[in-house]
């Protein structure tokens, strides 16, 4: 039986969304079928519109949300008997493939074959078409700005089910990015201090995550008001409105401020996550680290931009530069464990969802991401 759905549907750089009525297939051997319950809009989103990245058009975007399992394919349920109709599942958008050498490590986030790859543009895995049977891809192997979607059985990691939907969505991206930098990739102790730089929703995931781990001092930068106070009501130690532009300033500002809490007198933090993704601010919190300490770079830039360093200085001080991406986490490990902490009231991540809206409203929460407005604006479907 061959359903519907409505999806946002990405026909190339800096043109509006198209919503469109489209056709899905049933799924296939491997493959779950999904209604959408919800999906966050974020930054990595909006740099495919605006042509920062190259992406393939002809694409459902979207990338981080919640669904509910309506069907199975062949050999899904002797495969993953936790994946059944009616279950809340929250959407990978890479599906380790468990084999590869990567995988056998234990780093799942740098699977080289991954299940599903790319954006399901091959003829094998296509599942959604316009009424015409033109082929439409599916963003990361999940489009989660359609109604439904069919993906990979690994890709869909079932959670606790008393999970608010937004929540899941938000889950599947910046929470886990955000949070697992912090607890995966900085590997942030009990005492240390932290400095966040940009409060969007994988800065503010990243101050949950330094909640969580006991971090001490915890000062959080954003140039937006809105943001500095709701860091401020989540736990930061000091929350600061900077000046875009000024990172001198900011520097004396931010490591005056660490001297007052009484973080020492070395110059910097013990860690520093750059959660917003542009040269200046990576350059900023490799300044902000105190000698030996970790910066670690969580925003995405641009495709093709550099950022620099003072190598004579960073290797004097004994600084530590490190990449996380998709907070160095396994899905399958981390989805459970973070819907859990948000269940037992540990994980406050509710807090972070500034608006809801419909798929209609996309376009429009792209253009409030452009100018920097709110924490994460998550489509709830009904």
């Amino acid at each position: 039986m061959i359903g519907e759905l409505r999806g946002a549907v990405f026909h190339g750089p800096r043109r509006p969304l198209a919503i469109e009525r489209l056709r899905l297939d049933p799924p296939g051997p491997g493959e779950v079928s999904v209604r959408m319950a919800a999906s966050g809009v974020c930054h990595s989103d909006l740099h495919v519109v605006d042509g920062e990245w190259a992406r393939p058009e002809g694409v459902v975007l979207g990338h981080e949300g919640a669904a509910v399992v309506e069907s199975l394919g062949e050999g899904v349920a002797e495969r993953f008997p936790e994946l059944r109709p009616g279950a809340l599942v929250v959407l990978a958008w890479t599906a380790p493939c468990g084999a590869c050498a990567s995988c056998r490590r234990g780093e799942g986030w740098q699977c080289a074959r991954p299940v599903a790859p790319g954006h399901r543009l091959r003829d094998d895995l296509v599942r959604v078409h316009r009424a015409d049977g033109t082929p439409i891809g599916t963003y990361s192997g999940i489009g989660t700005f359609g109604s439904a979607q069919v993906v990979a059985a690994e890709a869909a990691i079932p959670i606790d089910p008393r999970t608010p939907v937004e929540v899941a969505a938000l889950i599947g991206c910046a929470v886990t990015t955000g949070v697992g930098a912090v607890l995966e990739t900085a590997r942030v102790r009990p005492g240390e201090s932290v400095v966040i730089v940009g409060l969007g929703g994988v800065g503010l995931s990243a101050l949950l995550g330094a909640v969580l781990a006991g971090a001490s001092r915890i000062v959080a930068l954003d140039t937006r008001r809105e943001k500095v106070d709701l860091a401020r009501s989540l736990g930061a130690t000091a929350a600061i409105r900077v000046l875009p532009g000024d990172p001198a300033g900011t520097a004396t500002l931010v490591r005056s401020t660490l001297e007052r809490l009484g973080a020492g007198p070395e110059g910097g933090a013990d860690h520093v996550l750059e959660c917003i993704g542009l040269p200046a601010t990576a350059e900023l919190a490799v300044e902000l680290t105190r000698p030996g300490g970790t910066t670690t770079l969580v925003g995405m830039t641009a495709q093709g931009e550099r950022a620099s360093i003072d190598v004579y200085r960073f290797v004097e001080d004994g600084k530590r530069l490190l990449g996380s991406n998709y907070g160095s986490s396994v899905p399958a490990i981390a989805f459970p464990r973070l819907a859990r902490l948000h269940v037992e009231g540990r994980l406050p991540v509710d807090r972070l969802v500034s608006e809801r809206i419909r798929l209609e409203d996309v376009d429009a929460a792209l253009d409030a991401m452009r100018r920097g407005g709110g924490a994460r604006r998550v489509i709830v479907y009904d």
